[in-house]
């Protein structure tokens, strides 16, 4: 690992890092909407609609832009396919099955370490530096991670303590596949690969995976009625998505891995705010997620000032 001294950023940069801080509120409105439409509908649903509103928004955006020449390269194809099956499939599937169980407020939270896997593997894999101002900000983010992880299984009403240590499987599962996402997306970049071609090849193939895999194991995909609660509730997360793959993928254009993707950890304290406005009987708020969500924040704002 190398780590290199504090230094100030670009104006690359800075674009980077205020793409990515939009990124993070588009995170905290999607698991509002998931939350709200788990209600009544299914995870499974949840993961059909979001990814067929990312193909229906993303695709036609990038093949009529780049039409003829898409500047796929066989790396990038392999990359950006790879990104749909880790992140969007896999991860996506553990992070809407956590909401339905622990939560939303808690969720998030613990979905932030994923910096840790994010920044090892850009290290290790893509050669990047982290500065002692960032390794700091990531202790914090695994402050935080352990304190909302000890509350959820000291709250959750129903079921023992092994079931409760069941549950956090998920968004552990989930931040260590969006952990690994962002350096496969890095690769494909570097092949000269425009972000909407990315974009649509990652939705594509996940997509596609994802009605594979649910039809091989029997799972039945209900058909949503547009007139669903569960359904608009899910569109609404599905767009809130498309939005945020669009500003975050554009932020990994533009600066390091290790400083986007800690920064979307500051959409943990968005979603304490948002749930205890909007979700009072589903949402169990209390003052240590709170607190816990804001040592979340502030390691994510040393790595936003030292990265």
């Amino acid at each position: 690992m190398t780590v290199s001294p504090i230094g100030s950023t670009g104006g690359g940069d800075f674009l980077g890092v205020t793409l990515a801080a939009f990124a993070a509120a588009l995170v905290a409105t999607q698991a509002i909407c998931i939350r709200q439409g788990s209600r009544e509908g299914r995870t499974t649903n949840a993961l059909v609609v979001v990814l067929a509103v990312n193909v229906a928004v993303l695709t036609p955006a990038a093949a009529v832009t780049y039409f003829p020449a898409y500047s796929l390269t066989p790396l990038s194809v392999a990359a950006f396919a790879a990104t749909g099956v880790v992140g969007t499939i896999l991860g996506r599937a553990c992070y809407y099955a956590s909401i339905n169980r622990i939560g939303a407020s808690r969720t998030e939270p613990i979905k932030a370490s994923q910096p840790l896997h994010a920044t090892l593997i850009a290290v290790l894999l893509l050669g990047e530096s982290v500065s002692l101002g960032h390794l700091a900000g990531i202790v914090c983010i695994v402050l935080g991670v352990a304190w909302i992880t000890r509350e959820t299984t000291r709250d959750r009403p129903a079921g023992g303590s092994e079931r409760k240590w069941l549950w956090l499987m998920f968004p552990l599962g989930a931040a260590f596949l969006y952990g690994v996402e962002p350096t496969l997306a890095k690769v494909g970049f570097r092949e000269g690969t425009p972000l909407l071609v990315g974009l649509s090849l990652k939705t594509i193939t996940a997509i596609a995976g994802a009605i594979a895999y649910l039809q091989w194991r029997g799972v039945d995909i209900n058909r949503p009625s547009l007139n669903s609660p569960s359904t608009l509730w899910f569109t609404a997360a599905g767009i809130a998505n498309t939005l945020f793959l669009l500003t975050y993928y554009a932020a990994l254009e533009l600066t390091d891995v290790v400083v986007v993707v800690p920064i979307i950890q500051t959409s943990p304290l968005v979603i304490a705010v948002l749930s205890w406005l909007f979700l009072p009987r589903l949402e169990r708020v209390t003052w240590q997620v709170v607190a816990a969500a804001s040592v979340v924040v502030l390691g994510a704002g040393t790595v936003t000032i030292y990265g």
